[in-house]
């Protein structure tokens, strides 16, 4: 059987880049495609750069995908990398034509829903929260992105289990992606176990480029693991992406909640809407199923209660997430508690909370309707 030039490219065309997610075919990454007699056929590769750590998944995925034309009976793939001119176009195609980096989710047709999770003090569970929402999102199809803007205290990527740092295209960064979920954090950049020591400008300047250096693609939800307070980057959120809405995590611990509900009364000040709150660390359950409330109890209702009060619109209490060695575990092995198939009380919590998250009607506020006078 005759092997064709079109029935290859059909084939290369189902092959995705691993960390754009677009077919190698659309992106120019197809350098040759050439057959032999006897149906031997070799693909030329151009990868964005010479050090790509995902050349091994592309080879493997391109040898299956030609291997399965009918009359093919071998593969060979030979790897290049892109000239200068062909990432500056590369750039340019995946921002839409506009060369110069603008943020995707500040546009007025944006419809991607931007969740910045927050809480008023440290150690409450908020990035283990934030993990844990973005795979559970990613694993019902949906497109997901996370931004670990914990500058100083980052730990997405290890909650995640991202296994490589980003790829760049000209100025462009490509984010790893885990779980299906796309992440970027200053972890990836940051020498291991050296601190990050900036101030106000630079970590304005730092979520700025994750924003709008960084290629998200077409996402549904991005996900904001927020430092603890209201410090520099909160503002820088509410001033770089001000459709975004807040997510507020506390402990049902009086303290904790006092100064939770500090964090979400800041969006009274940035005209941000609060989506709710997550209560975590609610309970400890016992063999017998008795409850022991090691953090006290009532802190996400209070929370919840008085910023409804403040902000004048109710802010529900979207979910109570029980102490459990596996979510701790899920976050020290880079996989979420929801992704290992649990049923404990916590993952159905997690389940819960992004359900609602997700199934919330769109507001039309700053969106253009594409009407016109008649």
């Amino acid at each position: 059987m005759t092997v064709t030039t079109e029935s290859l490219t059909a084939a290369l065309a189902t092959v995705l880049d691993p960390e754009i997610r677009r077919p190698i075919t659309d992106l120019g990454m197809v350098r040759s495609v050439d057959v032999a007699d006897g149906g031997a056929v070799t693909v030329g590769i151009d990868l964005t750069t010479a050090g790509c750590p995902l050349r091994s998944t592309i080879t493997n995925d391109v040898t299956a995908a030609v291997s399965k034309v009918a009359g093919v009976s071998g593969v060979h793939v030979e790897m290049g990398v892109m000239s200068d001119e062909q990432r500056k176009a590369l750039r340019t195609q995946l921002r839409g034509g506009v060369a110069e980096p603008v943020i995707p989710f500040a546009q007025p047709g944006s419809l991607t829903r931007v969740y910045a999770v927050t809480s008023g003090k440290g150690g409450v569970g908020k990035s283990s929260v934030t993990a844990n929402l973005a795979a559970t999102m990613a694993a019902d199809g949906l497109k997901v992105g996370v931004v670990d803007a914990d500058i100083y205290g980052f730990s997405i990527p290890r909650m995640l289990g991202v296994e490589h740092p980003p790829s760049k295209v000209e100025d462009m960064i490509l984010p790893p992606v885990a779980h299906g979920v796309k992440v970027i954090s200053i972890g990836m950049f940051a020498p291991a176990g050296r601190p990050v020591v900036w101030r106000g400008p630079m970590l304005h300047r730092a979520l700025q480029q994750f924003l709008a250096d960084v290629f998200w693609g077409d996402l549904d939800v991005l996900l904001l693991d927020l430092p603890p307070g209201t410090g520099d980057i909160a503002i820088s959120v509410a001033q770089l992406l001000p459709g975004a809405e807040l997510l507020v995590v506390t402990t049902p611990q009086l303290a904790a909640a006092e100064v939770a509900e500090r964090a979400g009364s800041l969006a009274t000040q940035t005209r941000q809407h609060v989506v709710g709150v997550v209560e975590n660390m609610s309970w400890l359950e016992q063999p017998d199923g008795s409850r022991v409330e090691i953090f006290g109890s009532g802190g996400g209702e209070r929370v919840s209660e008085r910023l409804g009060e403040s902000l004048g619109y109710p802010v529900p209490l979207l979910g109570q997430v029980p102490l459990e060695v596996g979510l701790r575990e899920g976050g020290d092995t880079g996989v979420p508690l929801v992704l290992s198939g649990s049923t404990s009380p916590a993952a159905m919590a997690l389940r819960a909370v992004s359900s609602a998250l997700t199934a919330r009607s769109r507001s039309l506020a700053g969106r253009p309707l594409g009407l016109s006078p008649l």
